[in-house]
């Protein structure tokens, strides 16, 4: 394929490519008078080039922003200090119909005949802002919806438990005792319901957390049977959401329970049914370089479904909801972390928590 020489004039060449860029384009010199503004800019910010041209850049600046602007190009000029980030901060520019325009921009210095001049590549991001209100709308409904789902849910499960537990006191029934278990499936349908209309939120305000007392406390509000936990080593502090690293553990610990137990080691086919807590199983909490890591003496995940176990509703039991290991992952990709699944010293499932910046010990 033959190549084509650029035209004799390079220079009109690459003022065309910038003329006809999609991104509006403004250069400043030190004194932040505007001395170029291609095209594209008029689309975004209603100028022509020609009425940018020779004005300041407060021109296009927000009256409240201006003094923030003209302090912040006065101190890199004398100092050389970046105060922002110049790969992409997203700020309000002034169109010239007077309302406020959000756009990204990123900014590069350069110097021309001995002087100083900085060039802004300005997108409009007005579009992804009204899509970005429309999620935490969607949003905020979903969470109405739940509490409400749950409270109308609650009270008649209240009711139900209640006069089965009455029964069961009166009858010995395989029948009442098949009722309660799906009571309890209910009541924990409510809870992941509940927990998955806020596993896509932000992590709330966080605070310095002893690793070794969120593991004891959320050990507590499991439902352990015969299971045990230990902890080995100094797992240290982190800086977390102390609520939803509460719901993490917890999480984890009734996986463990819930499939680790003897007798779904021990059952080589579906003749015994998994989730059973009768007999146990023993639960390891120890720390990482990075981490932690939560493992047990189960069963184990095979290799090639340890990916697939985060994906919602994905259970190997009957009675399980799917939520649990998915809440589990949100609630660690919310705070930048990384969990995987591997296969434990004792050939069991390990958890492990890593990338936490935050660690101390």
């Amino acid at each position: 394929m033959a190549h084509r020489e650029l035209p004799a004039s390079p220079d009109e060449f690459y003022r065309a490519l910038v003329d006809n860029a999609a991104e509006g384009m403004l250069t400043i010199d030190g004194e932040s008078r505007i001395v170029y503004a291609n095209p594209a800019i008029e689309g975004i910010l209603g100028y022509t080039p020609e009425e940018l041209v020779g004005s300041s850049k407060m021109k296009i600046i927000p009256e409240r922003l201006r003094p923030v602007h003209a302090a912040a190009l006065e101190a890199y000029v004398e100092t050389g200090e970046r105060h922002v980030d110049w790969d992409g901060i997203e700020l309000p520019a002034l169109h010239k119909e007077g309302h406020e325009v959000p756009v990204l921009i990123s900014l590069r210095e350069h110097e021309f005949d001995g002087e100083q001049y900085f060039t802004g590549i300005l997108r409009d991001i007005s579009e992804r802002r009204e899509r970005e209100a429309e999620l935490r709308a969607q949003r905020d409904r979903l969470d109405q919806f739940a509490e409400i789902l749950a409270h109308d849910i609650r009270n008649p499960l209240s009711v139900a438990t209640g006069y089965t537990e009455i029964a069961s006191e009166q009858y010995d029934s395989e029948e009442l005792d098949r009722v309660g278990e799906a009571l309890d499936r209910i009541e924990k349908l409510v809870d992941d319901v509940l927990a998955l209309s806020k596993e896509g939120e932000e992590i709330g305000d966080t605070e310095r957390v002893d690793l070794d007392a969120a593991v004891r406390e959320a050990w507590r509000s499991v439902e352990s049977g015969r299971s045990t936990l230990e902890i080995e080593g100094e797992l240290g502090t982190v800086e977390a959401d102390r609520s939803r690293l509460d719901e993490l553990l917890g999480n984890l610990f009734r996986n463990s329970v819930e499939h680790g137990s003897a007798s779904s080691r021990a059952a080589p086919d579906d003749s015994v049914e998994h989730g059973t807590t009768d007999d146990g199983c023993a639960i390891t909490v120890g720390p990482l370089t990075d981490g932690f890591y939560v493992a047990d003496d189960g069963p184990g995940i095979p290799e090639s479904t340890r990916e697939e176990i985060f994906e919602y509703g994905y259970t190997t039991r009957e009675a399980g909801t799917g939520y649990g290991l998915s809440i589990v992952r949100r609630i660690v990709d919310a705070h930048d972390w990384t969990v995987t699944a591997v296969e434990s010293a004792t050939g069991g499932a390990r958890f492990e928590i890593t990338g936490i910046d935050s660690l101390e010990r």
